[in-house]
């Protein structure tokens, strides 16, 4: 299977998801199993591009200057701090480490 077959294939599947959405008697959606389980698939897909996205490069684990900006990050919404707080702290702290040579 080469790439493109790959891409196409996964848009096939996730149209199908997606019109069976649409086409999902309303009693299924409304029970409070489902609800449940839809709530946490949202956070645990969240969470897992985030994981992704901040120990990931190429094929390989990297602790770089995401992780103790991921850290600061947390420990912003810990305390409660406006969004655009936590991200601009993220990125002060991870373009400081970059800047000092300290996490690649």
């Amino acid at each position: 299977m080469n790439g493109w077959t790959a891409v196409l294939a996964a848009s096939a599947v996730c149209f199908a998801v997606k019109l069976l959405g649409y086409v999902a008697p309303p009693r299924w959606l409304e029970r409070p199993r489902v609800a449940r389980v839809s709530a946490l698939v949202t956070v645990a897909l969240l969470a897992a591009l985030v994981a992704v996205q901040t120990a990931a490069a190429d094929r390989a684990v990297v602790v770089d200057a995401r992780v103790p900006a991921l850290a600061v990050a947390v420990l912003a919404l810990l305390l409660r701090a406006p969004f655009v707080v936590v991200v601009v702290l993220a990125a002060v702290v991870a373009g400081l480490l970059r800047a000092l040579g300290l996490a690649g």
